[in-house]
């Protein structure tokens, strides 16, 4: 796939139950990811980040990736507010439907968030796909932004 117009910012989260299946998704894309900026959360980053040292040969160029805290220690909510400042362009979010989280509130939040600010989002491995694979990963695009003036404009009565 030839590369984009520019890099795209690209969150990756994977509950433990998950990690496996985003590695493995990561894998079978890297060459693509490789060419955008990934953010990852703590533990899930440091995951990525071994794969793709092992996959990157020597005089390829590094892989552009941060890495927040994990996810239930604040990770979560440090991405939500990169996506409300539009520091991230799409999120594949691999949750956990089977398994309670102790930081439920906080991924509920991420998730509210990506709706909030209509960014593409993908949480299981086919959107992913389809993401990554989308032709519009070739183009500058950018989403409809949702206007929330009549809500932050709205009269409040104290």
């Amino acid at each position: 796939m030839p590369s984009s117009k520019k890099k795209i910012r690209i969150g990756l989260v994977a509950h433990d139950n998950r990690k496996k299946d985003l590695l493995e998704w990561v894998d079978w894309n890297w060459k693509i990811l490789s060419g955008h900026e990934l953010i990852c959360t703590g533990t899930t980053g440091t995951l990525i980040e071994n794969l793709l040292k092992k996959k990157l040969k020597k005089d390829e160029k590094k892989v552009k990736l941060k890495k927040l805290k994990s996810g239930p220690l604040g990770g979560d909510q440090q991405l939500g507010a990169m996506i409300a400042e539009g520091k991230i362009d799409m999120l594949v979010f691999l949750w956990d439907p089977m398994m309670p989280q102790p930081h439920e509130v906080d991924v509920k939040a991420l998730l509210r968030i990506t709706v909030l600010y209509n960014l593409p989002t993908a949480c299981n491995r086919a959107s992913a796909d389809y993401m990554i694979s989308s032709s519009l990963m070739l183009t500058d695009y950018k989403p409809a932004v949702n206007n929330f003036s009549d809500y932050t404009k709205r009269k409040i009565d104290i």
